[in-house]
C-alpha cells in the first residue's frame, strides 16, 4: 500500500507544517501536523516538541498554513452542512471567564 502524502507542506528554518486532505461528507477537510527539524551526529531528525526559541518561527508557519487553506476554500461551510455539535468539552451552563483554570485538561 503507497503511504499518504501531504497534500501541501511549509517550512521556514527548521519548522516544518505538513498539510493533510481528508474526505468528509463530500468536502474536503485539512488537519496540520508541525515538526522540528535537527540533526543527531549525521542523522536528520523530526520532534514534535517546541522550545521558546522556535514558537516565533511556529507561529509564521501556522500563519501560512492557515492562508493556503483558506484559498483552497474547500473548509469554508457554505451551508450546506447540519450544523455542528458543540464539543464536548462545552458546557453551556457554566460561563467563560478566560481564566486558565476554565481549560479543560
Amino acid at each position: 500500500m503507497a503511504k499518504t502524502r501531504p497534500v501541501h507542506e511549509v517550512r521556514l528554518g527548521r519548522i516544518k507544517a505538513a498539510i493533510w486532505a481528508n474526505e468528509v461528507e463530500g468536502r474536503t477537510r485539512h488537519n496540520v501536523t508541525f515538526a522540528r527539524l535537527y540533526k543527531d551526529g549525521d542523522e536528520w531528525k523530526t520532534s514534535d516538541g517546541f522550545g521558546r526559541d522556535d514558537l516565533p518561527l511556529l507561529a509564521k508557519v501556522a500563519d501560512q498554513v492557515h492562508t493556503w487553506i483558506f484559498q483552497q476554500g474547500s473548509d469554508v461551510d457554505n451551508g450546506s452542512s447540519p450544523p455542528r455539535r458543540p464539543s464536548p468539552d462545552v458546557r453551556p451552563d457554566k460561563q467563560r471567564t478566560g481564566e486558565l483554570e476554565d481549560i479543560p485538561y
